[in-house]
């Protein structure tokens, strides 16, 4: 590995997380690539991007599974150095990119292989997500590591992850150049005209980004405000996805109902290998009009209310 193609921007041993949380605003970190991709469940570009221009105060406080998280990360070094016999050995550093300075890294620890600097990441997870790990790691996962070799210039990480509290995975994740110039063209495109040029990224249909938006502006003011021109293309396009999306679900019901006819009363059928299931359901209902007009005390004491703000194009 190349020593000019990162240097250390700061020593973090003994930092608490409130300072650790600004440094990182001074760049993109690992963790922070699967969102800039859009593709983080979790987290929405435009969050990002408020904290990054020091419009909100980062959001990554300590919770339970970020604290125990924590607390088990010497467990897992510890199993997989038991398990591989390779020693993990920590950093204690915010690294940044000699060539790319927008792009930093905090790693879990290294790992040293004849002589090349390899990097070790552990992960928790909850039981969910057995099957999961058991087939490879998650794609953010996968950004972050590759984030992290793009800092460094390693050439593989090992990645461990203790999922549900007693099944153990780890899997090498080796340096792929493709993603990793797509994932620089990425963070340079929002470093430099979101963060520093203070554009607004384009909101995508991510659904982190959908309950963003929903949670920042949830409540209307009853004002009317003249939009820019460019919203009368997104109306048009909104309509016509909309047109389409019903077209779709009706030609997607038209299947089903031949399918129904196929298997009429039976459960379920085979064909080519595939199974067609039309099974009974039961379910329970409650009939809050029949206890509202019989027991209107006893309806007001349990019912809650909530709003939200629906989307309509005319």
């Amino acid at each position: 590995m190349d020593k000019k193609m990162m240097k250390t921007l700061v020593r973090t041993s003994g930092m608490d997380r409130t300072e650790w949380l600004r440094w990182r605003t001074r760049g993109i970190g690992g963790s922070d690539a699967s969102v800039v991709a859009g593709i983080n469940r979790h987290r929405s570009v435009f969050q990002l991007w408020l904290e990054k221009t020091g419009q909100a105060e980062p959001e990554e406080g300590e919770n339970d599974f970020t604290h125990f998280g924590k607390m088990l990360e010497p467990v897992v070094k510890k199993e997989f150095t038991k398990r591989t016999g390779l020693k993990v050995r920590a950093k204690h550093a915010i690294l940044q990119s000699e060539e790319h300075p927008f792009m930093l890294a905090d790693l879990d620890g290294v790992i040293y292989e004849d002589g090349e600097l390899n990097i070790f990441e552990a992960k928790t997870a909850s039981a969910y997500k057995q099957e999961v790990w058991e087939n490879g790691v998650p794609e953010e996962y996968q950004l972050q590591v590759q984030h992290y070799m793009a800092v460094t210039g390693a050439k593989k990480t090992y990645i461990a992850a203790l999922v549900g509290g007693n099944h153990f995975f780890y899997h090498v994740v080796e340096r792929d150049e493709e993603l990793i110039a797509m994932l620089i063209c990425l963070e340079k495109t929002f470093w430099e005209e979101n963060v520093l040029g203070g554009k607004e990224p384009v909101p995508d249909g991510s659904e982190a980004t959908t309950e963003f938006l929903n949670k920042r502006y949830g409540s209307a003011n009853g004002r009317t405000v003249a939009l820019p021109e460019e919203a009368l293309g997104l109306c048009q396009s909104f309509e016509t996805l909309s047109e389409q999306l019903a077209a779709l679900k009706e030609q997607r019901d038209a299947v089903a109902n031949q399918l129904k006819n196929y298997l009429k009363e039976n459960e379920a059928g085979t064909v080519g290998g595939r199974t067609v299931t039309w099974k009974t359901i039961t379910s329970t209902g409650f009939d809050k009009k029949r206890l509202e007009k019989e027991n209107r005390q006893i309806y007001e004491a349990y019912v809650t209310k909530s709003s939200y703000r629906r989307l309509h194009v005319a």
